[in-house]
């Protein structure tokens, strides 16, 4: 079952999770953001009218009531931060929390959101995970982070570009291949890839990929992943359309 839209740029999940985590995905719809960043921009570092942002993120915070969001500065890398509600911007591609009343959030247009809780509610995280976060161990980071047995983590996977339309050159897949330990992920991430438009490129299922490391972490509660940021214009993407804004992926423990 798809998640489901639940206002104007908001998204509720279909996630089974404690009843005391709260999860949110924002789309590009209600927002006051100009073209070329049409709607609920939620990014800064993308060369929106940083006013006009922050009437976006106000319009989320209005949605959110008293949780606090913990914005980060994402750069591609694997950095866990730890949460805290003190509104400092963090540089990290993934944050952790067990605090009440506190967002983690990531903010994405084609790169893989990835929601964590375990199954007790006592800790959640967010991870940004593109090929190079993937390739590079960001959700085990994320997951070690959490401090809890990964048997009792259940995660899911938020809206991303699909295989369809992530061509990549051979040294993406290279690198993806290299990843796989045993013979059952060497032929999962072979499923994870098909041949490309161009000499050398490949489709490659961002996906999968996540699916096929959660696993070997242990992890094999898994939900989502029926969202394309290219294909549904609802959503932002910079393959579509380079310049442009950033949705987010939220997830917090409800006080």
């Amino acid at each position: 079952m798809p998640s489901e839209r639940v206002g104007d740029g908001f998204w509720q999940p279909d996630w089974p999770v404690p009843a005391n985590v709260g999860v949110l995905l924002t789309d590009r719809s209600g927002g006051g953001s100009a073209a070329p960043y049409v709607g609920l921009n939620l990014a800064l570092h993308v060369g929106d009218d940083a006013q006009t942002v922050a009437a976006n993120r106000e319009r989320l915070q209005t949605r959110l009531g008293t949780v606090k969001v913990q914005w980060l500065e994402q750069v591609h890398g694997t950095k866990v931060a730890t949460a805290a509600a003190d509104g400092a911007v963090r540089t990290a591609d993934a944050a952790v929390t067990r605090d009440t009343n506190l967002a983690c959030a990531v903010m994405t247009a084609d790169c893989l959101p990835v929601l964590l809780c375990d199954q007790g509610g006592t800790v959640v995280a967010a991870a940004h995970a593109g090929w190079r976060g993937l390739v590079d161990g960001v959700i085990a980071n994320t997951v070690a982070s959490m401090a809890v047995p990964a048997t009792q983590i259940t995660a899911f996977l938020g809206p991303a570009i699909s295989q369809a339309h992530f061509e990549v050159g051979i040294e993406v897949v290279e690198a993806v291949f290299a990843l796989a330990t045993t013979n059952a992920e060497v032929q999962a991430v072979a499923k994870a890839v098909t041949p490309g438009a161009r000499a050398l490129h490949f489709y490659l299922d961002l996906y999968a990929v996540a699916r096929v490391q959660l696993a070997g972490l242990g992890i094999t509660s898994v939900y989502g992943g029926e969202h394309c940021t290219y294909g549904d214009a609802r959503f932002f993407s910079y393959r579509r359309q380079k310049v442009t804004g950033r949705q987010a992926s939220l997830i917090w423990l409800q006080a």
